[in-house]
């Protein structure tokens, strides 16, 4: 394992498993073949090609192609097609989520291959000149990657909420930091990632980045139930795991990459760091 590595593993497709999914002669996503062909199921809704699918052109408002597509989403998980709905709405979007065509359910955005965007937070403290973070384990019994490492703050962005808002509430919910102190979290930037899962479905990702400098007593407390326990770790120690280990969720390894290397852990006199810094916002296919 490297760090490098970890980038390379978030980053492992072959979009000849895919057919582009259209909307307004936009590209959004990308289908699994198998999956397209059940689309085939709503000639009135997609013209189904061996190459592409598009949305029929007629759905001409954002409010009609979101709910033409909560049907056939809500379809999909009565034929056992999908596992469930997450009762989240996500933009669909060839750019920026603020210029969304329509929205559609969470548990839906992996199987039409949609650029899906969230939000992480490094939690750092200052301890006698040595800087340490937060890190989190996922509790045992969440639906995902149960009893990985993850960032202090890591959450899905739907489209109906701003970034501040989205951000005050995860850091709440997931560490329990109250609204004054998550608003002296910065952005950092972004990482983007594009890889095939486990199940042949391509997760093009986008996560906006931040950082938070936290006061030395301060304990996180999870309020959902989603992680088990927090640990103050040395920068070292994370370091050390992330770059021989898969003990943390695949995409946290990138962000804490990110942070090493703004925070100087990573040097330009590391053997891959052009290649690190390069690959932490790989271009997405939509």
């Amino acid at each position: 394992m490297s760090y490098l590595q970890h980038i390379l593993d978030c980053n492992q497709y072959s979009l000849s498993n895919f057919r582009s999914f259209y909307v307004n002669g936009l590209k959004v996503g990308q289908l699994k073949h198998d999956f397209a062909e059940i689309l085939k199921t709503w000639p009135k809704l997609f013209t189904v090609s061996s190459v592409a699918v598009s949305l029929n052109p007629t759905l001409d408002s954002f409010i009609a192609k979101t709910q033409a597509m909560a049907e056939v989403s809500q379809s999909l998980v009565e034929k056992g097609v999908i596992p469930n709905l997450r009762q989240e709405a996500y933009p669909v979007t060839s750019s920026s989520r603020k210029k969304a065509l329509f929205t559609i359910d969470r548990g839906v955005i992996p199987h039409f291959g949609i650029k899906a965007f969230g939000q992480h937070l490094n939690g750092f403290v200052r301890d006698q000149g040595q800087l340490k973070i937060w890190v989190g384990r996922r509790a045992k019994n969440k639906w995902s990657d149960s009893n990985k490492l993850d960032n202090m703050v890591a959450g899905g962005l739907p489209h109906d909420i701003s970034l501040a808002d989205n951000l005050a509430k995860e850091c709440w919910e997931e560490a329990g930091i109250p609204l004054e102190l998550s608003k002296q979290a910065y952005p950092v930037g972004y990482i983007s990632y594009q890889v095939e899962s486990a199940k042949g479905l391509l997760k093009p990702d986008v996560i906006y980045c931040y950082d938070l400098e936290l006061p030395a007593d301060f304990t996180p407390q999870c309020q959902d139930g989603e992680v088990e326990e927090f640990y103050l770790w040395s920068m070292d120690k994370v370091a050390d795991i992330v770059c021989h280990s898969d003990e943390f969720k695949k995409n946290c390894n990138l962000v804490i990459i990110d942070f090493l290397i703004r925070h100087g852990f990573i040097t330009p006199d590391h053997p891959e760091y052009f290649d690190l810094v390069s690959g932490l916002r790989s271009p997405l296919s939509t």
